[in-house]
């Protein structure tokens, strides 16, 4: 998926939620454990009931990773569940790979071979080598780590070399020598609030996966006040807050209800920027 195609899906949908599939086997409700495949029979109820609201899903690939083979079948099937029924969805795996250049090689080939992903996480930290073998393939997007939503960013991400410059600046600025805003997304913390402006300030036209919001206690507002550009330029995540919305049977119409009063709360945030 290009990226005029996914801003043309933001303004149909007057949306950009992205609904982070993070499912954990000892979270989700106790019926379905009875299915074959619990995590899938989950991860489909929940993309049923939140497609008409959100523009991309998340699936993280710890969740998946720490069932063995049966997390990485059932992250196959739900992969393919959303090509299949819902082809308008992007797709991003949250794995935040990144390694020499030959095994970087191997990880774009599982996601953009194999399984054919539109979107990968990638750590920056080793640099060129390890992030270029991503960019390769076409209409694939790398969504490279910036400014995270964790505490433990301020360790690294906001230091500063003698100029002054950030950590997060250099790699916004070093990476765009790399691609540019119609292959490369940023990670960008709903937690950072108006850091957001000097981000924009260095990137102002890519698209920022902004994380956080909900569970984590990010602000849709503050994000899209200091993140927001003319064309949109954001695409929010929301995980906990809507897939484990209920426990019980209704779970699937509580992420419906979730889901649905988020994109509300996003059309209106379009809507004053007159981008809809």
């Amino acid at each position: 998926m290009n990226k005029q195609q996914l801003l043309e899906n933001i303004k149909r949908k007057q949306s950009f939620l992205c609904v982070g599939l993070d499912t954990d086997i000892k979270k989700i409700p106790e019926h379905l454990l009875k299915e074959e495949d619990p995590i899938f029979a989950f991860n489909k109820a929940i993309i049923d009931a939140t497609a008409p609201y959100c523009i991309a899903y998340k699936p993280n690939l710890a969740f998946y990773e720490s069932m063995g083979v049966k997390g990485w079948i059932a992250f196959e099937k739900t992969v393919e569940y959303i090509k299949k029924n819902y082809p308008d969805q992007f797709i991003i795996a949250d794995a935040k790979r990144g390694d020499i250049g030959n095994t970087s090689a191997m990880y774009a080939r599982t996601f953009f071979e194999e399984l054919d992903i539109d979107a990968v996480t990638v750590a920056p930290y080793m640099g060129e080598d390890s992030v270029t073998p991503f960019l390769t393939y076409e209409k694939k997007w790398v969504i490279l780590l910036a400014l995270t939503s964790n505490k433990g960013s301020h360790d690294f991400q906001l230091t500063e070399d003698k100029a002054g410059e950030r950590l997060f600046e250099k790699v916004l600025r070093k990476s765009q020598e790399w691609a540019n805003d119609q292959n490369m997304m940023y990670v960008v913390g709903a937690t950072q609030g108006k850091m957001f402006e000097d981000i924009r300030k260095i990137v102002p036209e890519h698209f920022l996966l902004v994380p956080g919001i909900g569970a984590q206690g990010g602000s849709l507002e503050e994000a899209c006040k200091y993140g927001m550009n003319s064309k949109c330029g954001l695409i929010v995540n929301s995980s906990r807050a809507i897939i484990y919305a209920d426990k019980s049977e209704a779970f699937a119409q509580a992420a419906k209800n979730e889901a649905e009063k988020v994109q509300k709360q996003m059309a209106e945030q379009l809507k004053a920027a007159h981008i809809i």
